[in-house]
């Protein structure tokens, strides 16, 4: 899911993610008696099933999830098994259903990264360590010499829209000046003589 913050001066920006895990949710129905739209001639017992999703439980393996679809598109993904619940009703007879619960896996692995020390070709002499230059901090600066914030004094008629679309070409930046001048607690009101820092 993406996320939303909010810059100074900005406003709100959309922070999109990297796509996550795919889950699948579905319910399985593991009959008893062969049904008419069950198409294999001899369906495997109930248990059968039952072992198979139990040891793709227990594995903590990945698998493959094939969906064929009539007319439609495949679904071919590796998952695993999250959630397995069984469900036995007298409404149903001698039918068992199964709750599934599958997420996307997806593979992953450490990298060894190693560190070769060059070495000097035959008959040239090895090179001396170069020298490392070293960090310095620099001195504070004279505050003095330091530029003065662009400001602007209010007149008749003035607004903020106006100001952000003369000083920075758009009316819709004016939430920055509002930003610099803890005075204004309405955007909408300015009043005249007030000096304006426009950052």
């Amino acid at each position: 899911m993406n996320k939303t913050v909010t810059l100074i001066n900005e406003g709100e920006v959309n922070i999109i993610k990297t796509k996550g895990l795919r889950e699948f949710s579905f319910e399985l129905l593991l009959p008893f008696d062969r049904y008419s739209f069950t198409t294999m001639n001899r369906p495997k017992k109930q248990k059968s099933y039952l072992d198979k999703l139990n040891r793709l439980k227990i594995n903590k393996k990945p698998f493959q999830f094939i969906v064929k679809r009539p007319k439609g598109f495949k679904t071919n993904i590796k998952v695993t098994l999250e959630d397995l619940s069984i469900t036995e009703d007298a409404k149903e007879g001698r039918d068992i259903k199964a709750s599934v619960t599958l997420k996307e896996y997806r593979h992953y692995g450490t990298k060894k990264v190693v560190f070769v020390q060059p070495t000097a070709a035959v008959g040239e002499q090895p090179k001396q360590e170069e020298k490392k230059e070293e960090a310095k901090v620099a001195e504070n600066r004279d505050a003095s010499t330091a530029q003065k914030p662009k400001t602007h004094t209010v007149k008749r008629g003035d607004t903020l829209w106006g100001l952000a679309k003369r000083y920075y070409g758009n009316g819709a930046l004016y939430q920055r000046i509002v930003s610099a001048n803890p005075k204004i607690k309405n955007p909408n009101l300015i009043i005249d003589g007030w000096e304006l820092v426009i950052p």
